[in-house]
């Protein structure tokens, strides 16, 4: 669903529900397109963050068309929206191997990725041709092999002799990188998951097992990544819509964050110094990982007015309060507030749908659009 235009003023908008700024999205997109540009690497964004066909569009204008994936319904809503060059960055399980085949049937180029040798003799033994990436642990401790581990070659040499398999090469997300304090780490577990990538093909290239493809990939290493001699592709996701703990990363500057929540004030509480709104933990998700960098971002903050947080969240109820007495003459019952997630990619995931404004065009107070998404699995 892409509208390109709608009579809706945000202020029409029942709450809580999903904001997308495309002015700030667009820049957003731009940025990253041209960093990779530099490094001479391809961009495979990751939609896992957006899962929107209309996000995706944009993703890929100027760059190779591919895309990276979590979900098989992912997987299964890009195609049908056109899309044919996907990764599904999850190791595989030997039970999804038929709607993988299913899917490559219909013409899309859908790759998988394992670290497992049982899950490489199962893809061997499938029968039906397959695309496959070898997963590399690069220091996030998640899933992956160590490049040295003697594993890699045994699990290389399996799909490698395998007629139906075609093995790309190696994959790798240095997930670790969302737990760093400075740029300085950042930049440094960027170039461990480089390093651990490159290793890993240059021993597969040793073994005389060709790796065309090495893939790196999340947003703070994309962005703080000093050098990528050696890597292919990258596949961050997030740095689409940004937020609060990529701004606590230094990954973006407050300008930069494309997602909000619309939600509505219910109630007013002066002797508490606290306001109510109609988004809790299903609109806004428990996330509090920027804590830890923005003590005082609490379940997310309130755009356009300083020092405001989500300070707690209920199921349906979020308590909005500040270090400061609260502006009560601005948050009165009905007021409506955008709330600017810590996590996007948690928060994102409990809606079907984007309300798409344009700050570029009127501030962001109409909505220009209505872009569709896709949950579950």
């Amino acid at each position: 669903m892409q509208n390109p235009s709608t009579d809706l003023r945000v202020s029409d908008l029942p709450t809580p529900c999903l904001l997308l700024d495309r002015a700030i999205l667009k820049r957003n997109l731009q940025a990253m397109s041209a960093r990779m540009k530099r490094h001479g690497v391809t961009l495979r964004p990751h939609l896992k963050t957006a899962k929107s066909a209309a996000v995706a569009r944009l993703a890929v204008e100027g760059e190779g068309g591919g895309i990276t994936v979590s979900t098989l319904a992912e997987a299964r809503y890009f195609a049908k929206n056109g899309f044919r060059d996907i990764l599904y960055a999850v190791g595989i399980v030997p039970s999804r191997l038929d709607e993988i085949a299913a899917l490559r049937a219909q013409g899309v180029d859908l790759k998988i990725i394992t670290d497992s040798l049982d899950a490489a003799r199962a893809v061997a033994a499938h029968g039906e041709s397959l695309a496959v990436l070898i997963e590399i642990d690069s220091g996030a401790h998640r899933a992956g092999l160590d490049p040295a581990d003697p594993l890699l070659i045994e699990i290389a040499q399996v799909l490698n002799r395998a007629p139906n398999i075609s093995l790309l090469g190696v994959m790798t997300h240095a997930g670790h990188s969302y737990h760093c304090h400075s740029t300085q780490d950042v930049a440094a577990v960027a170039e461990a998951e480089r390093l651990a990538a490159v290793t890993a093909a240059e021993r597969l290239r040793a073994a005389n097992i060709p790796c065309p493809v090495v893939s790196v990939g999340s947003t703070p290493t994309a962005v703080h990544a000093r050098t990528l001699a050696g890597v292919s592709e990258m596949r961050p996701g997030v740095y689409m819509f940004n937020d609060l703990d990529q701004l606590a990363l230094g990954s973006c500057g407050p300008n930069d964050l494309a997602l909000s929540v619309l939600a509505s004030v219910i109630g007013q509480y002066p002797h508490r110094n606290q306001v109510l709104i109609d988004a809790g933990a299903l609109a806004l998700s428990k996330d509090i990982s920027a804590g830890e960098f923005m003590p005082d971002a609490g379940f997310g903050t309130i755009a356009g007015q300083h020092g405001l947080a989500v300070t707690d969240v209920n199921q349906e109820h979020g308590f909005v309060g500040a270090k400061t007495a609260l502006p009560l003459d601005r948050l009165k019952i009905g007021a409506k507030l955008r709330v600017l997630p810590n996590h996007a990619c948690i928060t994102a995931a409990a809606y079907d749908r984007y309300h798409v404004v344009d700050s570029d065009l009127d501030g962001g107070e109409t909505v220009v659009a209505t872009w569709d998404r896709v949950n579950g699995w």
